[in-house]
């Protein structure tokens, strides 16, 4: 891991008018140099690593977000309802409409069934935070602008919960809603968790927000070729598990997609504003893939 020494700046600097060659060191004082180096240090070695009361106050303040608008989804049912109704009638008339088709057939395959809603209900959280927690140990180099992204995306989804609410096919007449028939196991929208989970969120998918940038991180953690071939399927997969579970529609994952595409790309052009203030010199440093 190289990175430019820390005086390089100083001993480029524009001398005054008829001044010699500078001999002394580019600090003004061993107290100043010391200070840079801790800085410098700070971003580039392990020490780099964001506090974790940081990171928890983070999630916290997501988790408290997503709770004020959960509790207001008994208020818009009504309006849930017929927003999933037009995205359905929209599918329709472009013919990208499989959701029933999905749902039924799951329905008849109760043990696939059962293994698709816990895939549905947990992979969800647990590679990704998983992964998330991987990438603030080993890759403290390249995390804060990942995790800036999550957030980021999580974020605009939010704004459409609140603006836009729409239900889940699993709502409409002539869906199954294979999680509850199943019985799957930390089901977020049957039995005691219910209270808790926002039934009124399908657009856009934060299921699939989420799998995309779990493929972003494990290719930008990995060059094993098997691991970035897992990471490619991932989305697909989960983009199944939410269509024949009949939790979200095609233009919910659609927009899924979207979000994250977004997040990313915001979090990017931050990052190379002069206005951001970010290191971007440190963007590459320790990032040889594992």
């Amino acid at each position: 891991m190289q990175i430019d020494a820390p005086g390089a700046a100083v001993d480029g600097a524009a001398q005054p008018a008829g001044a010699g060659p500078v001999h002394a060191p580019a600090f003004s004082s061993p107290t100043t140099a010391s200070r840079t180096l801790a800085r410098v240090r700070a971003l580039t070695n392990a020490g780099g690593r964001t506090r974790l009361w940081v990171e928890a106050l983070t999630i916290a303040w997501l988790c408290w977000v997503y709770d004020a608008i959960t509790n207001l989804a008994p208020l818009r049912l009504h309006v849930a309802l017929g927003h999933a109704r037009e995205i359905l009638s929209v599918e329709q008339a472009l013919h990208i409409d499989p959701e029933r088709t999905l749902d039924h057939w799951l329905a008849g395959h109760a043990t696939l069934g059962l293994v698709i809603s816990d895939y549905y209900d947990n992979a969800h959280f647990v590679v990704t935070l998983g992964l998330l927690g991987l990438l603030w140990w080993q890759r403290a180099d390249i995390y804060r602008p990942l995790r800036n992204a999550l957030v980021l995306a999580n974020v605009i989804a939010f704004v459409v919960f609140w603006r836009f609410p729409v239900a889940p096919p699993r709502m409409l007449p002539g869906f199954v809603d294979v999680v509850a028939s199943t019985h799957a196991i930390g089901s977020w929208h049957t039995g005691a968790l219910a209270s808790q989970a926002n039934q009124l969120a399908a657009m856009p998918s934060l299921h699939i927000a989420w799998a995309v940038w779990c493929t972003v991180v494990v290719w930008r953690m990995s060059a094993r070729a098997w691991l970035r071939a897992l990471a490619v399927v991932y989305p697909f997969v989960t983009a199944f598990a939410v269509l024949s579970t009949g939790n979200h529609f095609v233009l919910d994952a659609v927009a899924g997609l979207a979000t994250i595409a977004l997040a990313l790309l915001i979090v990017s052009l931050w990052q190379r504003s002069p206005a951001s203030g970010a290191p971007r010199r440190l963007a590459n440093v320790g990032s040889n893939p594992a």
